[in-house]
């Protein structure tokens, strides 16, 4: 891969993220179905009570899953900043969080949110990336579309249209 590739990976990134946490559209899709309305959405349909239920066959809670992806983007966001965040990164703290309250609830999907919007700021600039940065950017896509999916199957809910349903 070239140089001049690296802006037309990044922009293809930014749109998978884009999809992955705002949803797709009737016409443009590439992991969702159409008019799937994608992760902040979804989670934003659920109670804190759905949130915070673990399921029947254990696991995690939906609420852990936001959670953890919310740390992880955060992560990565302090490490664009110049910070050497995962030196002291304790992922099993993300975990701990099974359930929370109406405004803990509320407060995650915000913090998710916020660390999702940083991090489409962190995509868009224009900037070199190491073969290390590169390989995280690529892997926290992958990583955020892993959790979805797990989120998922925990509650059918939040599950997008099918194939069968998004057919006009």
């Amino acid at each position: 891969m070239s140089n001049s590739d690296i802006p037309i990976l990044r922009k293809a990134l930014s749109t998978l993220l884009d999809e992955l946490t705002g949803g797709s559209s009737k016409d443009s899709c590439w992991i969702l179905n159409p008019d799937d309305p994608g992760l902040l959405q979804s989670l934003g349909n659920l109670s804190s009570r759905e949130a915070s239920s673990v399921p029947p066959s254990g696991g995690a809670s939906i609420a852990a899953h936001t959670d953890h992806l919310r740390y992880g983007l955060s992560l990565i966001n302090r490490e664009f900043r110049g910070e050497n965040a995962f030196a002291t990164a304790d992922f099993t703290a993300s975990w701990r969080r099974v359930s929370v309250s109406d405004e803990q609830w509320t407060e995650l999907q915000n913090n998710l949110r916020t660390e999702v919007e940083n991090w489409r700021e962190v995509l868009d600039k224009s900037r070199e990336l190491s073969e290390i940065e590169l390989t995280g950017v690529i892997a926290g896509v992958a990583h955020l579309a892993y959790h979805f999916g797990a989120m998922r199957q925990i509650n059918r809910a939040i599950r997008g249209p099918s194939a069968e349903e998004s057919k006009p």
